[in-house]
This record gives structure tokens, sequence and C-alpha cells, in this order.
């Protein structure tokens, strides 16, 4: 086995092969840290990159083999974690230079979880100033590239997540998503990426964004998604939203099995702007699926059009937090979140009450839709990755902070709290990846899974690694 094959081994064989000392902790730690080294800055995946501890708690890791102790089920597997969630120790900076310097005291509850299974943390992925939008770059950090067209989006906040997961730097990578953001990096990069429903993982502190912020794994494949995400699940006193079922009880669960399934396919949510070889890899996608024994249709989805409006007005309301900062910081602040908070600064309370009735009804009927169908299949979405010093593809229309206009199929199931999950359907002429999203009701991550490993089983994505 090559350096290279060690650090895109799967978590589930990584552990396996640790377990029974094919591999020691610290060789896999060492060829993760070094294919890091060899490939950063280049594409600049992470804020904080912390090799010396990452090999010090290989070592760790090493002893409890050596003693024969129990291992838990990420024993040695390196672990990446996105730069809006806390490790003790570490600098937690969003991507802002107003939160430059800031050293976090503790771990995320969903951190020291993973370390409790046995993984190693190699530090912080980069992300979009304070998760605002769906392009893989921050005043702080500059771009983060796509590891299959350097200097093109690797998507949304959990940008270094998603570039890390396809660059081979480990098979775990934590993500976050608020209208997209473990979703988006799965389609621009390539890779796995769920976003569980709501509440799957403890999110502390609880998010001031009227409850559309999911903790989730982005992965190679679906099996090390489903370990990751069942060992951050479960309920935390510090998130009074937390869930206490876990998500599948165990991997024997995960079985690809899907026959039977009423499937939903909708190309556009019924409003959506697509690009045509987003659409028709999709498509093609979709066809092979029905190769699995399930019934497929196109039904229309009354929800969709009403959502461009209500997500517009609430992903600028929910940024107005940000707007003490304007006076002391503007200059050094995202240009397009200085004018997303700056569109909504004259809104009044009684519009906030209004436009959340209109979307508290938007859930309700996306609630409503899914009780006649087991999936809905959408495109992940509009377009391929473009170059990420754009807010918006050259092709599209532009706007001043609106990137939310390539990005309309992730956005509801934040709303609505749904799961959801993005894998490769193909790649582009180009050989730029391109995403399926699969949305199932909600608190039915399994079925959304056993889906996805169907399609992964169809497509095959694993065995393709970018050419870096």
């Amino acid at each position: 086995m090559t350096e290279e094959d060690l650090c895109y081994l799967s978590a589930t064989e990584m552990a396996a092969a640790i377990s029974t000392r094919e591999v020691s902790c610290v060789e896999v730690a060492r060829a993760v840290i070094e294919r890091i080294e060899s490939l950063e800055p280049r594409i600049n995946a992470f804020s904080a990159f912390t090799p010396d501890l990452a090999l010090k708690s290989a070592e760790q890791a090493q002893k409890a083999v050596d003693q024969k102790r129990e291992l838990g089920p990420l024993h040695g597997v390196p672990v990446t974690v996105k730069d809006l969630a806390d490790v003790g120790g570490l600098p937690t900076e969003r991507g802002s230079w107003i939160s430059r310097g800031n050293v976090a005291k503790s771990d995320s509850p969903f951190v020291t979880r993973l370390k409790d299974a046995g993984a190693v943390i190699l530090g912080k992925t980069t992300t979009s100033e304070f998760g605002w939008k769906g392009v893989s770059q921050s005043p702080l950090t500059g771009i983060t590239s796509n590891p299959w067209r350097l200097g093109f989006n690797t998507g949304a906040s959990s940008a270094g997540a998603g570039a890390g997961a396809a660059a081979g730097y480990g098979p775990l990578h934590q993500g976050s998503d608020g209208a997209g953001s473990i979703r988006m990096p799965a389609h621009f990069s390539g890779v796995v990426g769920h976003k569980p429903t709501f509440g799957r993982i403890p999110n502390v502190p609880v998010r001031n964004n009227d409850q559309t912020s999911h903790i989730g794994p982005l992965t190679r494949t679906v099996r090390d998604a489903a370990l990751m995400l069942e060992v951050m699940s479960g309920a935390h006193p510090l998130d009074h939203y937390s869930l206490e079922s876990k998500p599948l009880g165990s991997l024997d669960a995960l079985t690809g099995e899907v026959s039977g399934l009423k499937v939903a396919f909708s190309p556009d949510l019924g409003h959506a702007r697509v690009d045509g070889e987003v659409a028709q890899l999709v498509s093609n996608a979709v066809e092979g699926f029905t190769d699995t024994d399930v019934t497929i249709e196109s039904p229309a989805t009354p929800f969709g059009p009403a959502g461009p409006e209500i997500i517009r007005y609430f992903w600028a309301a929910h940024e107005l937090e940000l707007a003490v900062h304007l006076k002391t910081h503007r200059e050094k602040m995202d240009p397009g979140l200085v004018a997303c908070i700056e569109s909504v600064t004259e809104s009044t309370a009684s519009e906030y009450v209004r436009q959340r009735g209109r979307k508290l009804d938007y859930i309700a009927a996306i609630h409503a839709f899914f009780e006649s169908w087991d999936l809905l299949l959408t495109p992940a979405v509009s377009v391929p990755a473009f170059p990420a010093d754009r807010l918006q593809p050259e092709h599209w229309p532009q706007h001043p902070w609106d990137w939310l206009s390539w990005a309309e199929f992730s956005y509801p199931f934040n709303l609505s709290g749904n799961p959801a999950c993005v894998v490769p359907a193909g790649w582009t002429e180009d050989g730029l990846p391109v995403g399926i999203q699969i949305v199932g009701r909600r608190f039915d991550d399994l079925t959304v899974l056993n889906a996805a490993l169907a399609f992964e089983r169809l497509i095959g994505w694993e065995r393709f690694r970018p050419p870096l």
C-alpha cells in the first residue's frame, strides 16, 4: 500500500487495519500529515493545522493498541473540525478578523465524542466569514481551492472540510450546514455530505438563526458518513433541540436496500434555474437508480416557489447580529456580508413575525409533501465549480450578496429539518464533480443513507481522485 493509498483509506478500513496491527496509528498520522504538508498551502484547507498535537495523540492511541485495551470505533483515525466549532486550546476564528486570536477553552460536544471514539484531531478547517456564503473564501484565510481545479470554489462554509475529504487529508471531516454548507462542498468536491435530521448532533452554543444550523460529516464513502454521524449523535443538556435517539443504532442497518420505496424526482423544485450539463448528469443518475427496484415519479413540488423570498429575508435577517461590528471592522469584512446585513437594517419586528408565519407554512408544506413520498431526489447545486474569487458564476445574474440564486435546492431542508445527503452523480466534460441530493422524511436518516449507498454502488465515485 502506498502512502497515498493509506491517506485515502476509508475510516472503517483504517480503524480495522489499526486494530489488527496491519498499520500503526503513528504511521497513519504521519502519512496524512506528510500529504497535507505536500499540498498546502496550494489548497489552503486549514485555518489551524496541528501536526505535532496530532502525532502526540496518535502515539497515545498506539499505546492503547499495544496494551490491548478496548478500542473505540474511530481509534487512530484522523479527523478535521470546521472553524465554526471549538477544539479546546485551538483558535476559533470563524474566517473573520473580528474573531482573530480567539482561542477555545473547551471542546464542542461532538468533538469530545470524536475524541472519546479514538479519533486523532488534525486541526481546524477553513470557512467563509461566519459561514455566511457558499463560496470558499474569507477575508482572514483567503481562497480555499477545489482539489479538482485549483482556484475554483470548493463550496460553501465547510470549504476546508470538503477540500480535505477530496484531497486525501484523512477520511473524516466535520462540517456544518445552515443553507447547504455540508451538501454544497460534497457537490463541488466530489465527496459525500450528510446533513442529518435537525437535532441529531448537538450544536453548542445553540445558534441564533431559528433552528437552521446542522452538524454533519463530509467523507469519501457513505459508510464513513454513517459511522461519523453515529459517533457524534445523541442528546446533550446544552442543546435543548438535541435528539435522544441514534440515527442508525448499528452500521449493520446500512445495507443499501431501497427496493419498494416511493421516490420523487424534481429537477428544479418548480422554480430553480439549473445549468444544462448539471441537469443531464443528475437525470442520468436518477435513471440509473431505477435499476434498484424503486418507483420514481416527478410530481409537482408546490412548496418550492415560495422558498426564494423566504430564505433571502431570513438569511439577511439572521446576519443582523453582526451589524454591531460594522463601525469597527467594515473594511476588513467580506463586502458581500456587509451588503447582506445592510439589506435588512430597516426591517421591523412586525415584518419579521409576518415572514416567520410564511416560513412555518412553507415548512408544513414540505412535510405534507413527504407524507406521499419516502425520498425526494434533486440536483445538489445548479452549477459546477466556478472561480472562488466570484460570488456568482460569470454567466449567472450578478448581485451584491445573493449567492443563493445558484443554490436553491439545499436551504428548504434546513428550514424543515429533514435529513439530506449529497453524493456524486458524475463529472462534467471539464472534469468537475456534480452531486445529487437525496432528501428523506424527518428522523429517517437511515433510509437516506441507504439510498446514498445504493448510488455509491451504482456510480463508484470513491475510486476517483483529483489530479493533484
